[in-house]
């Protein structure tokens, strides 16, 4: 028994560890015009660091240029999150996002088809899917990411968050919550807040 179970026996707490020869991954879908899906995401590599899993996080909208509050808190529990992106839509362009999403989806496809990791979130990848101000298909192609999600390493779980999830993604995955929009403060004027929006 390593030290750390021990401890962790000492104290009470569940010794189960996380064995990946013998289950199978998941793919779950967080989608909807609502806020929190990134942030369920977040809690599931929270859940399964805390089950010994190795996770890592790539965001496909988000720059590296800035700083982000989830960036910070996962590199302190020793989880890597990169950042893949150039902004939203709106700031950069076309060519920008088109060379960042290709990009972002050689690394995605590279990281969850290599095994190495027990949980892989693709941020905003349904964002980047639902794109139809230029053409992605070329450097994010939809048969591609189906591919990855049919035939990666059996015991990956795999978590695509973003609005606008496709409809062949939705189809192929093992539990889809839709976040609806009930009520925001944006409606009312607020900007985004330090600490939970970024």
């Amino acid at each position: 028994m390593t030290q750390v179970n021990e401890q962790r026996l000492d104290k009470g707490l569940a010794t189960e560890t996380w064995a990946p020869k013998t289950r199978k991954g998941l793919t779950l879908v967080y989608t909807g015009k609502g806020k929190g899906k990134t942030t369920a995401a977040l809690g599931l590599v929270l859940r399964a660091v805390g089950r010994g899993m190795k996770t890592t996080v790539l965001q496909f909208i988000k720059s590296p240029q800035r700083t982000y509050g989830e960036q910070t808190a996962l590199e302190r529990l020793g989880v890597q999150i990169h950042q893949l992106g150039v902004g939203f839509t709106w700031t950069r362009t076309p060519e920008d996002h088109r060379a960042a999403l290709e990009t972002a989806w050689q690394t995605a496809k590279q990281t969850v088809m290599s095994g190495e990791y027990d949980l892989v979130i693709l941020d905003e990848i349904n964002n980047a899917l639902a794109i139809q101000r230029f053409p992605i298909e070329d450097v994010l192609p939809l048969h591609e990411v189906l591919e990855v999600i049919e035939h990666r390493p059996s015991h990956v779980h795999l978590v695509l968050t973003g609005r606008d999830a496709h409809p062949e993604v939705i189809s192929r995955a093992d539990l889809v919550s839709e976040i609806h929009a009930v009520k925001h403060y944006y409606d009312e004027g607020v900007p985004a807040v330090k600490g939970i929006e970024f």
